[in-house]
């Protein structure tokens, strides 16, 4: 891997000054003077840039469109505002993501509510706060729906239906396989759809599917289509998210312009041509906007070569939840003469807590600053406090400025919640 191969994982616009890794104009040595390390730094314009790309590549192909953005894949409200901003809504799959998106300015019609097993308060939430729709994922979703919603109202909903497909994924992030935990078979759902049709609280407006994550081939996504076309016209149809993005210098996720093509002509051959289009892009609209800049603390050279950070599996549980691969590289020294096979880990009381196993550093030593692309996505909302871990924060970068969007956990903040 080269210097450009590795540069190039990093957020658009990043460059290397005097071989200063530079994200968003602000040098990754003054990020992590000013904030501190572990940080997690995320390249506002390459943030909004992607945004826009996502409504302008679906509007021009299917005009009655909605970009909504997978709120799980980044739940800070500063990116949620970002989004609302240029224009999208917001997928939400809990209570807190709920609130944080209201919380971003959005219109709560532009809100779409997920899972697989929402509590009563959670129904009542997106109830109380007009939610535009809720995604029915089973029955008992309906019978919450019903309770919650008062007489003479109506809730709008989409029913979430297992398409049947499978995708070159890890298996924990496939979902539109016909065991799924989430959404209901074909012959399980049309029946549901009948008892919505019939609710004097509910308002049936469509069909919801989604057959994964980081997934990188096209035609899965328009696979799932013709599945829920069976089931009838509505009104909406949301086809979800799930593209992948590049996490290592080998990736080639297809453009959005590609995925778009293929689940925009399933579309046009399956479904009704004045229905509306929602998608729920996540992964791949904030994977590679971010990067995290951690502090080598230790470095172990026997059978193998470990190189320790400052952070870990506390902020980053991609690796020990998925195996996913990740790149990186020494600030100031991403390329050399002097290269050496390490494995990249973490502080926390764990053999799994590896950030990337083998990967060429540039002579690492204590003090260095190591940086890591593509954590733009799960990194920050699966932080955690293992081994009293204070959860990282983030910074947003643009035009030479670095302002501080989440500020890191203090230690006051780990007891706070302690009643005895």
């Amino acid at each position: 891997m080269t210097t450009d191969d590795l540069l190039d994982l990093f957020p658009a616009g990043s460059r290397l000054d005097d071989g200063m890794l530079t994200i968003g104009g602000c040098r990754a040595e003054a990020l992590a003077d000013e904030f501190g390390t572990p940080v997690l730094v995320v390249a506002e314009d390459a943030l909004r840039a992607r945004a826009r790309e996502y409504v302008d590549e679906l509007s021009v192909r299917w005009p009655s469109s909605r970009v909504v953005f997978a709120s799980k894949a980044f739940p800070c409200t500063a990116v949620q505002r970002v989004m609302v901003e240029e224009g999208l809504g917001l997928d939400v799959a809990g209570g807190g993501e709920i609130l944080t998106a209201l919380k971003a300015g959005v219109d709560p019609g532009l809100i779409v509510h997920h899972g697989n097993a929402k509590t009563d308060e959670e129904i009542e939430l997106a109830v109380r706060h007009g939610i535009g729709l809720v995604v029915v994922d089973n029955a008992d979703d309906v019978d919450r729906l019903e309770t919650a919603v008062p007489a003479g109202a109506r809730q709008d909903v989409l029913v979430r239906v297992i398409p049947g497909v499978s995708a070159d994924t890890h298996h924990h992030v496939l979902t539109g396989h016909e065991d799924s935990k989430f959404g209901l078979a074909p012959r399980d759902a049309s029946p549901l759809i009948a008892r919505i049709e019939a609710s004097p609280r509910l308002r049936m407006q469509g069909l919801h599917v989604h057959v994964g994550s980081q997934i990188l081939d096209v035609q899965p996504f328009a696979d799932s289509v013709a599945p829920v076309s069976a089931l009838g016209q509505f009104p909406v149809y949301d086809l979800g998210g799930g593209l992948g993005s590049r996490y290592t210098w080998t990736d080639r996720p297809p453009s959005v312009a590609a995925y778009l093509d293929a689940l925009i002509g399933a579309a046009t051959e399956h479904l009704p041509p004045d229905a509306q289009i929602i998608i729920e892009p996540g992964r791949s609209m904030v994977a590679e906007r971010a990067a995290t800049i951690y502090r080598v603390t230790t470095v172990k050279r026997g059978v193998r070569t470990f190189v320790a950070v400052d952070g870990g599996m506390g902020d980053n549980l991609e690796v020990a939840l998925f195996q996913q691969r990740f790149e990186a590289g020494i600030v100031g020294r991403f390329g050399g003469s002097d290269m050496e096979r390490v494995t990249v880990v973490g502080r926390h009381c764990e053999s799994g807590d590896v950030l990337v196993d083998g990967v060429d550093l540039s002579a690492p030593g204590v003090g260095d600053l190591l940086a890591v692309p593509a954590t733009g996505a799960y990194c920050y909302t699966m932080a955690n406090n293992y081994n009293g871990n204070r959860r990282l924060p983030v910074v947003f970068a643009r035009d030479g400025r670095a302002r501080l969007v989440v500020r890191r956990e203090t230690w006051d903040d780990l007891l706070a919640r302690d009643v005895d």
